[in-house]
C-alpha cells in the first residue's frame, strides 16, 4: 500500500492484547510495536500472567506515559498462553482484537491493513501474511504463504480448506462482538497448542474471512533461548501428547459443527503437517521416546477411517502414517526422515510385493506405493546422495540420483542445477549446472566443483534442480552421504582467507549442509563456540 493511502490511517478500531510471563527482556519491544501502529489502534491491553522478573513493574512504567495502554496483572499464573488471552478479550473495549504474543513483534503497518481488509469485506475475520525470522540470524521465512498470495474474501472458510493449516491465532483481526456472540475463547490453563482449538472454534462460527498479502506478524524464533517456547520445546514426549490432543480437539470440534469438508482437511494436516515435522527429528530421541511417540500415534491413526485415508494418499504424509500404523515397533527411522523431508526423498530399496506393486519393503507389502508414484515428475520424491569432498585445490560435490520404479529413466534425466542457499540472508552462491550422466548401478551421477573461498564464511543450504529430457523439473535437496568420515571438520588452505574451516553436515530432515569460517577470525570463532557448547 502506498504510505499517503487514507486505507493507512483507518479510525482508531482495534486493540492488541499483549500476553507475557517472565519475558522482561523483550515484552516492551512487544508492547511498542502495537503502539506504534498509530491511530488505528485504540488500546493495547498487555496482560502480565504474575511474572515475577519485573515485567509489571516495566509495563507499569510504559503505561505511565502512554494512555492507550492498560495493564492487566493476573492474580495466578495460568501456566500457558489461553487463560491470559481470554483475560485480554473480556478487557477490550475496541471493535476489533488482535493478539500479539511477547517475545514477537508487528510490523508496521500491520493493523492498519487488516483493518482496512476487515471493513472493506465486511469480514468478521482478517488474516494476513506471518513471517518467522529466525534469531539472531534475521533469516526469515514466510508461514503457509499460499494462503496469502493476493487478496481475497470468503464468504464462509469452507471455500478454502486449506485455512486449517494456518493454527494461527496472532496474524489475525477478529471483530470483538464475533468472538463474544459465538463464545470463543481458548482453552484455560496449562493448555499447549491452544491456537488450533481456538482457530477450530472461530471457523465453525463460519465467518466472512478476509485474506491480505501483507506481513502483520514476525514470529521470532530463538533456538538457542535458555526457555524455549512451547512449540519449539519439543524434546519431551508430553509435547507430542498434548500437539495430538489439540488436533484431536480441533477435529472434533470442526465435525460436530458440520463441517465435514474442514474436519477432513484438519486431519490431512495433521499427517502432512504435525506427522512430518515430528519424524525429522525421532532421530535425535531416545529409544523410549521413540517407542512412546510411535505408539502413541498409531493409537490416534487408528481413529482415521477410508476417507481420511483417501483425501491425498499421493502425498508423503500417509505414506508415513501407514508405515507407522502397520509396524508395532520404530522402523526404518532414517528412511522415514527422509520421506518427511521438504521436499521428500524416497531413499531405496524399491520393493515391489509378489504381484509386482511397489510397496514400502518386502516385509510391509500392505504400505503401497502406487498413489506416490501416480505425481507428476514436479512432485515425485526423488532421491539424490550428496558428497562432499574439500580439498585445497578442488573441492567437489559429487551427486548421484536414484531410480524410482522406472518414473527417472522415463523423464529422462539431464541436467542439474546447483546452488547454495545462505540461511543467514538472501545470498546465494555457486551456480553451477551439470550434467547427469547415467551409470552401471542404474543411477545417474554429477560431479560439480564447489567455490568454498567464494561462499564465504557461514552456514549454506545445498538446493538442486533436476531437468528431464521430457521438459519436467524437479526442485530437490540431497541427503548427504555418511559414514568413511564424509560428514567430518576439514582446515582447507586458502590463497584468498588464509584457511577455511569447513564442516558438511546432515540437517534434522537429512540433507547436506554446509558450515564454512573463512580466516583466522573465523576459524578462532568456531573454536570458542564450541568451548561454550562444552562448558555448557
Amino acid at each position: 500500500m502506498h504510505p499517503d493511502s487514507p486505507d493507512q490511517h483507518p479510525a482508531p478500531q482495534a486493540a492488541v492484547v499483549v500476553i507475557g510471563y517472565n519475558d522482561r527482556a523483550h515484552v516492551g519491544d512487544a508492547v511498542r510495536s502495537a503502539l506504534a501502529q498509530g491511530g488505528a489502534v485504540a488500546e493495547v491491553i498487555a496482560v502480565d500472567d504474575r511474572s515475577t522478573d519485573g515485567s509489571a513493574e516495566l509495563l507499569g512504567r510504559l503505561a505511565a506515559g502512554e494512555p492507550r495502554l492498560r495493564v492487566v496483572r493476573r492474580e495466578v499464573n495460568s501456566g500457558g498462553c489461553g487463560s491470559p488471552r481470554n483475560t485480554g478479550i473480556d478487557a477490550v473495549t475496541a471493535p476489533y482484537v488482535m493478539f500479539l504474543d511477547s517475545d514477537d513483534v508487528l510490523p508496521p503497518g500491520a493493523v492498519g491493513a487488516l483493518l482496512a481488509a476487515a471493513a472493506g469485506a465486511k469480514a468478521e475475520v482478517a488474516s494476513g501474511l506471518c513471517v518467522r525470522r529466525e534469531l539472531p540470524s534475521g533469516r526469515e521465512q514466510p508461514w503457509q504463504p499460499s494462503l496469502y498470495t493476493a487478496p481475497a474474501v470468503l464468504a464462509r472458510p469452507s471455500q478454502r480448506p486449506r485455512l486449517v493449516h494456518d493454527t494461527l491465532c496472532v496474524n489475525k483481526l477478529y471483530r470483538t462482538d464475533f468472538l463474544r456472540r459465538h463464545g470463543i475463547r481458548f482453552p484455560e490453563g496449562r493448555f499447549l497448542y491452544e491456537d488450533f482449538v481456538f482457530t477450530a472454534r472461530v471457523l465453525t462460527a463460519g465467518p466472512r474471512v478476509a485474506l491480505v498479502p501483507d506481513p502483520v506478524y514476525v514470529w521470532h524464533v530463538r533456538r538457542s533461548a535458555e526457555r524455549l517456547s512451547l512449540s519449539l520445546d519439543r524434546e519431551h514426549i508430553d509435547n507430542w501428547r498434548a500437539r495430538v490432543e489439540a488436533c484431536a480437539l480441533a477435529y472434533d470440534i470442526l465435525l460436530g459443527a458440520g463441517q465435514k469438508e474442514l474436519a477432513r482437511a484438519a486431519r490431512a494436516k495433521f499427517l502432512d503437517h504435525d506427522v512430518r515435522m515430528y519424524v525429522r527429528e525421532l532421530g535425535l530421541r531416545d529409544a523410549d521416546y521413540r517407542r512412546a511417540w510411535w505408539a502413541h500415534t498409531r493409537e490416534y491413526l487408528a481413529r482415521y477411517d477410508a476417507d481420511d485415508w483417501e483425501r491425498n494418499p499421493a502425498a508423503p504424509g500417509p505414506l508415513l502414517a501407514r508405515v507407522v500404523l502397520a509396524s508395532p515397533e520404530p522402523r526404518d527411522l532414517p528412511r522415514l526422515r527422509e520421506l518427511a523431508a521438504r521436499p521428500a526423498r524416497l531413499l531405496p530399496p524399491c520393493a515391489r510385493d509378489a504381484d509386482g506393486t511397489p510397496v514400502w519393503s518386502a516385509d510391509l507389502p500392505e504400505v503401497t506405493l502406487t498413489p506416490l508414484l501416480t505425481r507428476p515428475v514436479r512432485l515425485l520424491p526423488l532421491a539424490v546422495d550428496a558428497e562432499l569432498r574439500p580439498r585445497a585445490r578442488a573441492t567437489l560435490l559429487r551427486l548421484r540420483l536414484h531410480e524410482l520404479y522406472g518414473r527417472v529413466a522415463g523423464a529422462g534425466p539431464r541436467e542439474v542445477d546447483v546452488r547454495w542457499q545462505s540461511r543467514e540472508d538472501d545470498r546465494t552462491g555457486g551456480r553451477t549446472t551439470a550434467v547427469l550422466s547415467p551409470d552401471r548401478a542404474g543411477t545417474w551421477t554429477a560431479v560439480v566443483p564447489v567455490d568454498l573461498a567464494g561462499l564465504g564464511g557461514g552456514v549454506w543450504d545445498l538446493r538442486l534442480t533436476l531437468r528431464f529430457a521430457d521438459g519436467g523439473r524437479r526442485e530437490v535437496t540431497a541427503h548427504a552421504s555418511a559414514g568413511a568420515g564424509r560428514l567430518r571438520r576439514h582446515a582447507v588452505p586458502d590463497a584468498r582467507h588464509g584457511v577455511l574451516l569447513v564442516q558438511p553436515y546432515a540437517t534434522h530432515s537429512g540433507a547436506l549442509a554446509l558450515r564454512v569460517a573463512a580466516g583466522p577470525r573465523g576459524v578462532a570463532a568456531v573454536v570458542r563456540g564450541r568451548l561454550r557448547r562444552l562448558l555448557h
